[in-house]
């Protein structure tokens, strides 16, 4: 197998423009340039920002699609990267009806509206098509997954797919916090209501990214893919 820099590989869904601005200063991590970012004090969340997003700093602004798994023996990163782009190619671009900020138990992100049948799908042949792409879970790895009370479907989805929430699980979402407290939600969301740009309506996702995980456990974008079918 050809080493590789990267501990961990996955596959996201990233922004670019105006949101993809607003992602990397909001988190303070900008993943295209795998580098760090000046947050805004916005008002009235004013510092508590890094706090508030310290957990989801590390992975960047995005949607996870594949979640991070480590290589299988004899995958390369050029394995990786070649199975991408030629999924890409296989997959239209994706139009959701637009994005909305929610509350996904304790934290926030955008979600999206409407139809999303059509998401779903490509994310869904993402996990599978490329599954042999992924090192099995070590044990370690499964006990510490299964602290999470799973169902048993999620618990079967874990066995076979390497994570819980996908498939009939999987919820698309763009984290913007970690855990906020009940004392903190009216401050989030309003700094949030103030700094998030304009979204476009419908909303595009014109293609996939693959990022790897660095020593420093920081993600960082590899190579991004247009959808192209």
């Amino acid at each position: 197998m050809s080493m590789s820099e990267y501990s961990r590989f996955a596959v996201y869904f990233l922004p670019e423009g105006d949101l993809a601005e607003f992602g990397a200063t909001w988190l303070g991590w900008d993943v295209d340039q795998g580098a760090p970012v000046a947050q805004p004090r916005v008002d009235p969340l004013g510092d508590r920002i890094e706090k508030i997003t310290n957990k989801p700093r590390k992975y960047g602004f995005h949607a996870t699609i594949k979640p991070p798994f480590r290589l299988a023996d004899g995958v390369s990163q050029r394995d990786v990267e070649d199975a991408m782009a030629e999924f890409a190619c296989s997959f239209a671009p994706v139009h959701l009806q637009s994005l909305a900020l929610s509350q996904i138990g304790r934290f926030h992100a955008l979600c999206p509206t409407g139809d999303v049948t059509a998401l779903n799908a490509m994310a869904a042949a993402c996990v599978t098509e490329l599954d042999h792409l992924r090192a099995p879970l070590t044990d370690d790895e499964l006990a510490r997954r299964r602290k999470h009370r799973l169902t048993d479907a999620q618990d079967a989805l874990l066995e076979k797919w390497g994570y819980p929430y996908v498939l009939n699980e999987f919820r698309f979402h763009m984290t913007l916090t970690g855990s906020v407290k009940d004392a903190d939600r009216d401050d989030v969301l309003a700094a949030l209501d103030s700094a998030l740009p304009d979204l476009p309506q419908p909303y595009a996702l014109q293609g996939i990214a693959l990022v790897g995980e660095r020593a420093d456990g920081m993600f960082q974008t590899i190579h991004r893919y247009t959808f192209s079918g």
